[in-house]
């Protein structure tokens, strides 16, 4: 290998020199911006652009559409375009303002909503018509347009507005003129003319002789022979003259349509006479025909005699002759004669008065002589119901009054019924109780403490119902009410006694039954709470636990009942609804040896009433009487018409119901009480008789 010492040993031309370090420095060119009027437009340009194109993209194309089309349109407060008949405008509202001649300036709301294209239609309101109305040949007549009063004729240039309307002309004495009519408006001029036709027809009238007054419809007009103007209608038309029958008749008349009465040939007139009869009201014929009864005004044909007869009932017939003249007035006076008749009065009691036609005439028993007339007579005398009648005496006859003269006690108790009816339906009965025993011994197997004997008297009469208050008629007064049932039985059929009330609601429906009857309250309410009552009220109550035991137990024997049946058990069939075989499964004590087919209620009156023919007092349901509940015991003297403690939480009920049947319960006497409403007590209603 050949060596090459050229390598590593340099040459002159390969030396590095070093020289002189100098930094460098870099210059920035420095460009400088020269403003030219140009900028300006362009940035207007764009700006404009933008904007043109920012509204172009939100505006909406909006048809103003206008009645009439020639209608000037402005639009403000806003940017809009106008693009042949559109307008580009963006959502909102603007003020929008119409002209047009003849048409009234417009100013309203344009609402441009989100709607791409849309249109909006205008209709501007003419202006008024420029009007003259007159009214040939008779200016003066009245005008009305649509019922509503503008003037008189010549109306000139008065303003109507445009369209239909009911062109009226009025005037005395012509026929109504009616036009519908069309104004153009638009302030245009226009004339109307209307020709008012007379509303009236010539009428000529003679007569013989002539010179007659004329009436129409009552008013003078003239005399005769006479043409005269009469107003269309059906007119009374009078002619008279003195001395002479007046003339009369009616005519239609039409307007336009001129014609002549047949000439009117008076007759003389009839003659007049007033006629007066003692007495009055006498009948009158003349010449035999009825003319009617004194004092009578009668015209009669003149220069001719005319006979009169006169009659009156209880009087001699009477006849007469007159003679009139011409107009003549006279007077006629006529006295009849009584036809008398003998009469015998015989009263009971003797010093009763005797009245003839309203006059005393002394003690009623007497013979005395009467007219043959109806007249009418009076029996009276204090203390006693006064006799009428009317009588009319036979001449020639034997005639007797007898009277026997009731006093007012006698014929007040013939008024009273023995059976009253309620507005409701209820029949009840009166009774004239007395004196008793109440209570039961306490020998008397069953009885209990609050039994004690007490005397009782009853004097005030009263109506009891005969059966219990149904369920039919206490909805009369609550028809939300509902009795409900019992094991799985209905209570609440119309004709079952009502049963789950409070006494409270008895009472209050006593009251209501009062009411449909005007009677008084005897029960004094506040809102829902029976406060108290009044003891002298004839309207409907609750039976006194006294009037309940003695209707129950008494018989006028003076004996009484221990059970409604008798004395022993068991009961007999149909003596009641009691606690029976039907009712084992559901009740504790029963009558096993007794079967009345019911385990809740039975329809009311459905078993044997009691000696006074009363329904259900033992058995179906007890009742809610009058009293409150008090264990009362003798009190060492006669209770007259008791009603009971003044005050107490609980009332009296009385009888037994479907619900008993032991010893206690069944008996008459039995007294229980209660407060709250339960499904075997209901009750019945009482009132007193009316004094």
């Amino acid at each position: 290998m050949e060596r090459r010492d050229d390598l590593t040993t340099p040459h002159d031309d390969d030396l590095i020199v070093p020289i002189e370090f100098t930094p460098f420095e870099h210059k920035e060119r420095l460009v400088k911006y020269r403003f030219h009027w140009t900028h300006v437009v362009v940035v207007a340009f764009m700006v404009v652009s933008i904007t043109a194109a920012w509204f172009v993209l939100t505006a909406r194309s909006v048809f103003v559409e206008v009645h009439p089309i020639t209608a000037q349109i402005e639009i403000e407060d806003g940017w809009n375009f106008k693009l042949g008949q559109r307008y580009l405008i963006r959502t909102g509202s603007y003020r929008l303002k119409l002209t047009n001649v003849g048409y009234h300036d417009t100013e309203t709301q344009l609402l441009v909503n989100n709607e791409q294209t849309q249109t909006h239609e205008f209709i501007m309101r003419k202006l008024p018509g420029i009007v003259t109305i007159t009214s040939t040949g008779m200016e003066g007549a009245r005008v009305q347009i649509d019922g509503v009063d503008i003037g008189v004729t010549p109306l000139v240039d008065v303003p109507i507005e445009p369209g239909p309307h009911q062109l009226t002309l009025s005037r005395d004495r012509y026929l109504d003129f009616g036009e519908a009519v069309t104004i153009e408006g638009r302030s245009q001029p226009q004339r109307f003319e209307a020709r008012l036709q007379p509303a009236w027809a010539v009428v000529s009238i003679t007569t013989a002789p002539s010179g007659a007054d004329v009436l129409v419809d009552g008013t003078v007009v003239g005399k005769t022979p006479l043409n005269t103007e009469i107003l269309q209608g059906q007119r009374d038309i009078v002619l008279k003259l003195s001395g002479h029958k007046a003339w009369q008749d009616e005519f239609d008349i039409i307007a336009g349509e001129d014609f002549a009465v047949p000439q009117v040939t008076f007759v003389p007139a009839d003659g007049l006479v007033f006629i007066r009869s003692t007495p009055t009201e006498a009948s009158v014929t003349i010449d035999g025909e009825f003319r009617g009864l004194t004092p009578l005004e009668v015209a009669l044909t003149p220069n001719q005699n005319h006979e009169l007869t006169f009659f009156k009932n209880g009087y001699q017939s009477s006849k007469s002759t007159v003679r009139t003249q011409p107009d003549q007035e006279r007077e006629l006076n006529i006295s009849l004669d009584p036809v008398m008749a003998s009469v015998r009065i015989s009263s009971i009691p003797a010093d009763a008065e005797l009245y003839i036609n309203g006059e005393l005439r002394g003690a009623a028993n007497q013979t005395l002589e009467l007219m043959a007339a109806s007249q009418v007579i009076e029996i009276r005398k204090a203390g006693y119901v006064p006799y009428t009648t009317e009588f009319t005496s036979r001449p020639g006859l034997d005639q007797e009054i007898r009277v026997t003269l009731k006093s007012l006690e006698q014929a007040r108790q013939e008024q009273i019924k023995p059976m009253i009816t309620t507005a409701a339906g209820q029949n009840l009965k009166l009774f004239y109780p007395g004196a008793y025993t109440m209570g039961a011994s306490r020998r008397e197997a069953g009885r209990r403490p609050n039994e004690a004997l007490r005397d009782i008297r009853l004097d005030k009469p009263f109506y009891l119902g005969l059966h219990e208050v149904t369920n039919a008629q206490f909805r009369e007064f609550d028809s939300e009410h509902s009795s409900g049932t019992v094991q799985g039985l209905t209570l609440n059929n119309e004709s079952q006694p009502v049963v789950r009330i409070t006494w409270a609601q008895a009472a209050r429906y006593c009251n209501w039954l009062s009411d449909q009857e005007s009677l008084p309250h005897f029960y004094e309410v506040d809102g829902e709470d029976v406060v108290g009552f009044n003891p002298e009220a004839t309207g409907y109550r609750l039976p006194t636990e006294a009037e309940w035991e003695w209707a129950a137990r008494t018989d006028g024997s003076g004996v009484q009942r221990k059970y409604s049946w008798g004395e022993n058990l068991p009961p007999p069939p149909k003596a009641g609804n009691f606690a029976d075989v039907t009712s084992r499964n559901y009740l504790g004590q029963v009558l096993f040896d007794y079967d009345d087919s019911y385990l809740g209620t039975a329809p009311v009156g459905s078993f044997t009433p009691n000696q006074y023919g009363l329904y259900d007092l033992a058995g179906n349901v007890a009742e809610w009487v009058h009293d409150y509940y008090g264990a009362l015991g003798a009190l060492g003297g006669v209770e007259v018409d008791p009603l009971g403690p003044t005050e107490g939480q609980f009332h009296s009920i009385r009888g037994s119901s479907w619900a008993h049947g032991s010893v206690t319960e069944l008996r008459l006497s039995f007294r229980d009480f209660g407060e709250e409403p339960r499904d075997d007590v209901g009750f019945r209603v009482a009132r007193y008789l009316e004094d």
